[in-house]
């Protein structure tokens, strides 16, 4: 079992950077798919970014592409999304979720409590 909780979020102007963090706690971080999602009010939680185990395998959505940028320390238990361009569409709660299987967009089974992103026009 993995316990996850993300922060760095805040409000930023249209164009600006963030970098959120998922930090986890509990066994075996490493062995887990982190993913990022995020909800807007309204709207169903999408999916925004993923990394493998070893952090050599990355998926984004068409959306953030070449925008957002997701890494991780498994020494740190940590994993980060670097949030560039943002665009006040980007305004959500974003959240991290771990997976042990499944495909990039699914089988996430431990999910934090979110963190505002609000993006400014």
């Amino acid at each position: 079992q993995v316990h996850v909780v993300e922060s760095g979020g805040g409000l930023v102007q249209a164009g600006g950077s963030l970098r959120l963090s998922c930090a986890a706690s509990g066994r075996a971080f490493s062995t887990y798919v982190i993913g990022w999602f995020r909800q807007s009010p309204g709207k169903e939680r999408e999916f925004v970014a993923a990394i493998g185990w070893s952090g050599g395998s990355t998926y984004y959505s068409d959306s953030v592409k070449g925008r957002f940028t997701i890494s991780r320390d498994n020494a740190k238990s940590t994993v980060y999304l670097q949030m560039n361009g943002l665009k006040p569409e980007g305004t959500a709660v974003y959240y991290c979720g771990a997976s042990h299987g499944g495909s990039w967009k699914s089988g996430y089974g431990y999910w934090g409590q979110g963190t505002q992103v609000t993006v400014s026009s």
